[in-house]
């Protein structure tokens, strides 16, 4: 296991000047979100050489790399598909194998999902991609009975595990045990059942025991840290500290 962050964690930067923020605080690979929201600076597909640059601008500075994506559209949107294919296209290029993606809001019908999903493993495996789907509230991954239900009757998709959405809003967190074995990619920050993110210590999440239960699987893929900034705090010190935390996990 490694630690990573997400470049949307300084969300009034570019992505470039991100990525350095990040390499100055010692994390050596990290997330790209890609997404319909400016503030992520990579909208498809009009930001395909824009991406290409900022692989390039990685390679040069041989500080940090770019290890996963963070495709950040609604399923329900009419151009989701074509954009998916244009960041399936990109990443292969990039060398980037891991897409994390958004599942459909709960009431979907079950058998719809399930066609979807099939559909973006089908793209990531023509371009050698692995398709992780994202726990979270909201959405029909939040219960981790059907989504394990998901991943055995999707073949070839993995999960992003974000541990926070099994704390926030429940009444005491979700077990999600027997995920595991389906996780390829994994998001961290603090959290409680009040608030989606708190600072860091403040929070319920078990991050030691969710590392050992990660090795039993022999999970090998990052640790990617997903902090917004929070008022009043110090965004810098706060993901020092988050990654000093994880690395003495490791």
């Amino acid at each position: 296991m490694f630690v990573a962050a997400s470049s949307r964690c300084f969300p009034n930067l570019t992505i470039k000047e991100s990525l350095s923020k990040l390499a100055d605080l010692e994390y050596t690979a990290a997330e790209l979100v890609v997404g319909k929201n400016p503030e992520y600076q990579l909208i498809l597909p009009e930001s395909q050489k824009q991406f290409e640059d900022i692989v390039q601008f990685c390679r040069m500075s041989r500080r940090i790399t770019p290890i996963a994506i963070y495709f950040d559209y609604e399923p329900e949107d009419v151009d989701f598909l074509r954009n998916f294919e244009c960041c399936a296209f990109m990443a292969k290029a990039a060398k980037i194998i891991q897409i994390t993606v958004k599942s459909s809001e709960i009431g979907t019908p079950f058998n719809a999902e399930v066609e979807r999903l099939r559909q973006l493993t089908k793209i990531g495996n023509t371009h050698g991609l692995v398709i992780g789907v994202a726990t979270e509230t909201g959405r029909m991954s939040e219960d981790p009975d059907s989504l394990k239900s998901i991943c055995k009757t999707v073949r070839d998709l993995s999960i992003t595990l974000d541990p926070s959405h099994y704390i926030y809003s429940h009444s005491k967190p979700k077990e999600y045990d027997h995920l595991l074995e389906y996780v390829s990619h994994v998001r961290l920050r603090d959290t409680t059942k009040e608030k989606l993110q708190v600072q860091i210590g403040q929070g319920i999440q078990e991050y030691g025991r969710l590392v050992i239960q990660l090795s039993k699987t022999n999970y090998r893929r990052a640790l990617c840290v997903d902090l917004a900034p929070l008022p009043d705090l110090d965004q810098e010190a706060e993901l020092r500290k988050m990654r000093l935390l994880l690395e003495s996990l490791l």
